[in-house]
């Protein structure tokens, strides 16, 4: 599992406020949720008096108080304000006592925690600090658009996650649906990468022509002119944006490790296409969950051979944009214990070619 990078904790809309919610990422237990004003926050979840979650506990807007002995903490920097069982001649400074804090933004729908390399086990936290990179976005190009969202949970670890997310291959066999595409419409597809920082990029082409979404954005512009790229970024992030004219649609797909084992996925996607279309929301989530489902279930049943550490077997073409992630991932690794700059495992453009 990767650390030093955003990773979205949980949606927007179901963060309360003056509620405490539980999260999981990276094995790391979070407890997240909104102040007075509606600003989101995330703190480690568990006190560090005896470990009790503070999920567990109380919130009037501003602090968190633990259910065990009622120690009170501020709750974006989670430092502590007040501890009950103490007398007035101790001198224990409690505002050098932190929970641990973790870095959050609120973007497109989703609040997103850093979380950098842990500490020593048992040394506590201290003061929190910024972030060193920008919480990640969607891309947008216009004013109005309409945004939707889908998340759901696999049962397996987040390399399976991605590798499954990017591997162009399976669609006809696990995506079955009159409007997308059948096995009988499987073709030969070549498509061009390239490197981009920490992460690699399907170059702008035109979509696949074997499915419906495609035919349906020619009513936007012609054939030639509608382009999709795809672009892949440590440590899980995939990005697709479709342009026809002025019209586009942008996704951003993350997943997540929750714990080595198990991961969850999920999709947000802004648009201006189709806005004339009624329940435009609410039709692409039920579609998009289709697709969600359908890979939840296929990563479902291989998840029970992948409990027998089965030899696995990567290919070319098809597999490379899997190899590429681990690479990326060793040499992401490799930077960070060296501390000399990552080398990049694409070196130019490739052209890779494959039946899909």
């Amino acid at each position: 599992m990767l650390y030093g990078f955003w990773y979205r904790a949980l949606p927007g809309d179901q963060l309360v406020r003056n509620r405490l919610h539980k999260a999981m990422l990276l094995e790391t237990p979070l407890v997240v949720g909104r102040d007075r004003q509606g600003v989101p926050f995330v703190l480690h979840d568990a006190c560090p008096h005896r470990g009790m979650p503070l999920s567990c506990g109380n919130f009037d807007g501003q602090q968190v108080e633990c259910s065990y002995h009622g120690w009170k903490f501020e709750a974006h920097s989670g430092q502590c304000r007040l501890i009950p069982s103490l007398t007035a001649d101790q001198t224990l400074k409690v505002d050098r006592i932190y929970a641990g804090s973790y870095p959050c933004q609120e973007r497109d729908g989703y609040v997103w925690a850093f979380l950098p390399e842990p500490g020593p086990s048992g040394g506590g936290f201290g003061k929190p600090t910024e972030a060193p990179v920008a919480c990640p976005e969607i891309e947008k190009f216009s004013g109005q658009f309409k945004t939707a969202y889908l998340t759901a949970e696999m049962p397996v670890s987040v390399d399976h996650g991605i590798i499954g997310l990017m591997d162009p291959a399976h669609g006809p066999f696990v995506h079955q649906a009159w409007w997308w595409r059948k096995r009988e419409s499987i073709h030969e597809k070549q498509k061009h990468f390239e490197p981009i920082p920490s992460g690699f990029r399907m170059s702008a082409h035109t979509p696949s022509s074997n499915s419906a979404p495609y035919k349906l954005l020619r009513l936007y512009a012609k054939a030639d002119a509608i382009t999709t790229t795809i672009d892949f970024v440590l440590p899980n992030r995939r990005y697709e944006t479709i342009r026809a004219g002025r019209y586009w649609f942008s996704s951003l797909t993350t997943v997540t490790p929750i714990t080595r084992a198990r991961c969850r996925i999920d999709v947000v996607a802004c648009w201006n296409l189709f806005r004339w279309m009624p329940f435009g929301p609410e039709l692409l989530k039920y579609l998009f969950g289709k697709f969600v489902e359908q890979d939840r279930r296929t990563m479902e049943l291989q998840a029970e051979g992948l409990r027998h550490n089965p030899h696995m077997m990567l290919i070319d073409d098809a597999d490379r944009p899997a190899k590429w992630y681990f690479q990326l991932k060793a040499a992401h690794l490799e930077a960070r214990r060296s501390g000399q700059e990552m080398k990049h495992p694409l070196t130019g453009p490739v052209t890779l070619r494959w039946r899909s």
